[in-house]
């Protein structure tokens, strides 16, 4: 997402910190008011930058770029740093992901800030990203997975045609089923992991339900779609803790023999020396 946004080269390896998402704006002659961000986090590579992003799903209204100034200026000052009477503030870098995108009245490709102070004028754009921009091949060619959750606001405007129209909602249906194939491939791929997927995949049920309330033969075809996926995840997951357990046991009784060392044991029941060296101090303690 960050390398799609802000046209970085990140591979992954980088360090990851999240901060607080709340922020009390101080008022001289009020009191403090909260401000709850959606995410603000710092990304340490061959620089340290400092990113925040913001998810919307109202129609444009001129607010916006209020709020998100609001919040960066107390991020910023968050970090600040005073030395000899002057303070130095860091603005993070700022996107907003639109969720919706209106035609009557157009939702902007990106904000502008426009600072005037008596040292000059400071002025950069704030980018924004549309959910409807993105089709099922870009997610997955581009990574953006973080957009999957979101793929059913792309779909939003046709509700009330998949939902009294089968041979439509069949069409959405299988858009959802590729989505759960393209993330059985990423899996075995190792590219993401099961929690991953299976987090993926609850998410997106919860979006679909809260945003299908009205549209019961949407929620039944394509809920059921995404249920069966969690409950596969979930006797997937069963199935391995069961055969990580017989692994232990077979292990366990290898320790209690004496007869092999750590590295042979580790071996022959398919585990970690580190698992195996567990189990010994575990049983150590029990005797």
């Amino acid at each position: 997402m960050i390398n799609e946004i802000f046209g970085e080269q990140y591979n992954g390896d980088e360090e990851v910190e999240f901060f607080p998402n709340e922020h009390f704006l101080d008022r001289q002659d009020a009191a403090d008011r909260e401000r709850i961000t959606d995410t603000n986090f710092r990304v340490t590579g061959k620089t340290v930058k400092k990113y925040h992003l913001e998810c919307e799903s109202s129609l444009p209204d001129g607010k916006m770029a209020v709020r998100i100034f609001e919040y960066d200026a107390q991020i910023a000052l968050d970090e600040g740093e005073v030395t000899e009477e002057t303070l130095t503030v860091t603005f993070p870098h700022t996107a907003v992901l639109y969720l919706r995108a209106y035609r009557k009245k157009k939702t902007p490709d990106k904000m502008k800030y426009v600072i005037v102070t008596p040292g000059g004028t400071v002025a950069y754009d704030i980018p924004i990203m549309k959910v409807q921009a993105y089709s099922l091949a870009d997610i997955f060619d581009r990574r953006l997975l973080f957009l999957i959750p979101f793929y059913i606001f792309s779909h939003e405007k046709k509700f009330p045609k998949y939902n009294s129209n089968e041979q439509e909602l069949e069409k959405l249906k299988a858009e959802y089923q590729e989505i759960l194939a393209g993330l059985d491939d990423l899996e075995r791929q190792e590219v993401i992991g099961a929690f991953d997927k299976r987090t993926l995949i609850e998410i997106s049920g919860d979006v679909l339900k809260e945003l299908t309330k009205k549209y019961e033969n949407i929620q039944k075809g394509v809920g059921e779609i995404m249920g069966g996926a969690l409950i596969e995840t979930s006797a997937r997951k069963l199935k391995n803790e069961t055969k990580n357990e017989t692994k232990k046991e077979t292990a366990l009784r290898m320790l209690k023999r004496g007869k092999l060392t750590p590295e042979e044991i580790a071996e022959y029941a398919d585990l970690s020396i580190a698992e195996v060296r567990e189990l010994a101090k575990l049983q150590t303690k029990t005797v």
